[in-house]
């Protein structure tokens, strides 16, 4: 039997991501996406494009680091319901994903939102 190539192998389950090592199932990193109350679900949509990875729970959308599990940027997607979001990249050869300090610069935006609603 071919041994699998070596790499990460990503599961969505009950609003978590984990990386897995595909040679020996071994977890990596785990990371709660932690979204809104009153979500209908806990299935998770995956989604790879570059440096980015992609997971959508209950109607909201997360950016995480594929290598660590950190949380690049979230989007609550307000207003629009608590279904299963799909979610597709637009690789077209140029960068995806956030630029370098982008991640930084939303994290703070939206802390300062946060606490000026509150």
């Amino acid at each position: 039997m071919a041994r699998p190539r070596a790499g990460i192998v990503y599961v969505g389950i009950k609003a978590t991501v984990t990386a897995l090592d595909r040679r020996t199932g071994a977890q990596v990193w785990s990371t709660p996406l932690k979204g809104g109350m009153g979500r209908a679900t806990s299935f998770v949509t995956l989604h790879r494009d570059g440096d980015v990875l992609y997971a959508g729970v209950g109607g909201e959308v997360w950016a995480l680091d594929p290598k660590s599990g950190a949380i690049l940027w979230h989007n609550p997607l307000k207003g629009l319901g608590y279904g299963i979001p799909s979610i597709l990249g637009d690789s077209d050869g140029a960068q995806s994903g956030p630029l370098p300090g982008a991640a930084a610069d939303y994290q703070r935006q939206a802390a300062a939102a946060a606490s000026a609603g509150s």
